[in-house]
């Protein structure tokens, strides 16, 4: 089912789409006043000072011949006057860039987590957490800087080599001549990397997806690691991936580094050609012309080098958007369909009509599974490991779409009913027994927001929490760590249990529930159960055959579907496939 492993590198063959780039310009679109008014701001700084060559001519040409120190003065004067307007602009710019990037990144980090909360499991069943938390997180900071500053500087860019291009054909249009020289030089120079370029970088964002996604699950399994005293392969398996992280990054710099180099020369062979066709060649060129034509040749290429260098970036940022987008396009399977109604307050009656389901392709785990029941009853699950048991809770619950057959709760098929009004009838306990970092109360509140602090105590003294809960320092108010490291597996369980049952739910699934529990606080346990279940249809599956001995019927699932169902004592009585297990679990 894990389609996408830690050694598992992402598709590579997917061509440049400029849609992806189109969808990102949706979340500028909001701050898009702001964006014009730094372009507006930093063109201006461009035009005035492309002032200072036009400065430098006159004065070398007309000034210094004259020896006016009162007019060079004035000149030196206007430069620095040009720089500082420069440097007050540009910080300008910066700061509302630095918050419209910083808004940008808000957007679509909301966006993608909102998203994430609605995918269902089989999105998180297939593959590795890290690599979802790498979108999250890496991935939309690094695209921000290029959404922001890095649109606003291309656009400025190119309006600085046509402005520079103007003010030189200006000056003299032969020798703005010689400085296009270079233009075809660079563009076929950059045509020819574009593409290793792309590949390049696609390569760094898979290899460190990976990386990621292995560090995630080796924090995550870090005890079981020490257990099993696996150190030194994992370290050997995290220096593989360390490798080829840092072996694909070198790769991907070392096509970046070609167009750096390819400018410089460019640059410098274009700056000896002005010289000599200013000294040799052209007739009628001044000195001041030939040093202030170097300048703009100068500041021509510096924008080249700045949309070189862009253009690095961008090729990061469509990597980037491919994925952060691909997440945002996986289908939300599990959702509302268009026109489902509210479900009204259940009695509990709970039906499966010729439910046929698999995770994947491989392998049916239910095929045309149907029965009955009703209100109030309790229904115990059990069977061998990957027989459906937890599946078959899975699917009244709606966290996965049957493949073919229908699941109805009174009479209603739950495919046409809002998620929200379905699962907040039902108490659900799966079985991990995750607790969010937090207090002990503001876990048990997760199942009810509303819920009084009278309301949260009652749930949890009927599953044996309250005990040991009051025996902490601060009671209710004990912080937890993130997954409960602080406490047993068993008081992680009783505080999820307890989580389940404040929202006093109409059905009821327990999977695996009492677990972790100890013999002595089940006992007392089974006792508060007894009168929880009342009136509640409950679904429960368990190991502890012991637990669910008086529940109304015993379904055994097995072969794609359910072998027997009885009372404890029918199905002893049968001799069959619960008998066995019975008998199995006994000796």
């Amino acid at each position: 089912m894990a389609r996408n492993k830690f050694d598992i590198d992402e598709r590579l063959d997917t061509p440049f789409d400029i849609k992806h780039l189109k969808r990102a310009f949706v979340y500028m679109k909001k701050y898009r006043k702001k964006m014009i008014m730094s372009l507006v701001i930093s063109a201006a700084a461009i035009i005035i000072g492309l002032l200072g060559p036009f400065i430098v001519q006159y004065a070398i040409d007309n000034v210094l011949p004259t020896k006016n120190y009162g007019m060079l003065i004035a000149l030196s004067a206007a430069l620095l006057g040009i720089i500082i307007v420069n440097v007050k602009l540009s910080q300008i710019r910066s700061r509302t860039m630095t918050i419209v990037g910083q808004d940008i990144i808000y957007d679509i980090r909301k966006d993608v987590f909102a998203h994430l909360q609605r995918l269902p499991f089989e999105y998180y069943d297939s593959r590795p957490h890290g690599k979802i938390l790498v979108r999250v997180v890496n991935y939309i900071n690094e695209i921000a800087d290029f959404m922001t500053n890095g649109i606003i500087t291309f656009a400025l860019e190119t309006f600085n080599v046509l402005f520079i291009l103007i003010f030189m054909f200006i000056m003299d249009w032969r020798m703005a001549c010689v400085i296009m020289l270079g233009v075809p030089v660079l563009a076929a120079v950059i045509l020819s990397i574009k593409n290793n370029q792309r590949k390049g970088w696609q390569l760094v964002s898979n290899k460190n997806s990976n990386l990621n996604g292995y560090l995630h699950e080796g924090l995550e399994g870090a005890r079981v690691t020490q257990m099993f005293t696996r150190e030194e392969e994992n370290d050997r398996i995290f220096r593989g991936l360390n490798e080829e992280s840092r072996t694909v990054w070198m790769k991907a710099v070392f096509w970046n580094n070609i167009l750096w180099p390819s400018i410089d020369i460019v640059a410098a062979s274009i700056r000896v050609l002005i010289f000599l066709a200013g000294l040799l060649v052209i007739p009628g060129v001044s000195f001041g012309t030939i040093i202030a034509m170097s300048d703009y040749a100068a500041r021509f290429w510096q924008p080249f080098m700045n949309i070189a260098n862009l253009y690095n970036n961008f090729i990061n940022t469509i990597a980037y958007l491919e994925r952060i987008f691909e997440l945002l396009d996986e289908p939300v399977n599990v959702t509302d369909i268009e026109g489902a109604t509210k479900l009204p307050p259940i009695k509990g009656a709970v039906e499966f009509k010729n439910v046929t389901f698999s995770y994947d392709e491989s392998a049916v785990i239910l095929e045309d599974l149907s029965f009955r029941i009703e209100p109030g009853e309790s229904i115990a699950l059990v069977g061998p490991t990957g027989a459906g048991k937890s599946t078959i809770v899975n699917l009244i619950s709606r966290f996965y779409n049957v493949n073919s057959g229908s699941v109805l709760i009174d009479g209603t098929d739950i495919s046409g009913v809002t998620l929200e009004s379905l699962r907040s009838q039902m108490g659900i306990m799966l079985q991990d027994s995750f607790v969010f970092s937090g207090t002990v109360e503001e876990n048990i509140r997760y199942g009810k927001l509303d819920a009084t602090p009278a309301e949260i105590r009652a749930a949890a003294q009927i599953v044996c929490a309250d005990e040991f809960i009051q025996s902490f320092a601060d009671g209710y108010e004990t912080v937890i760590t993130e997954r409960g490291t602080a406490l047993s597996q068993g008081q992680r369980q009783l505080i999820t249990f307890a989580r389940t049952l404040v929202s006093d739910p109409k059905i009821l699934i327990l999977d695996e529930a009492t677990s972790s529990i100890d013999a002595k606080t089940e006992r007392l346990l089974q006792q508060g159960l007894l009168q929880v279940l009342k009136g509640r249809t409950s679904f429960i599956i368990a190991h502890r055959l012991s637990t669910i001995q008086n529940c109304d019927k015993i379904m055994y699932v097995s072969n794609k579907g359910i072998t027997e169902c009885g009372t404890h004592e029918e199905l002893l009585a049968k001799r069959g496939d619960y008998y066995k297990l019975y008998n199995a679990r006994s000796a």
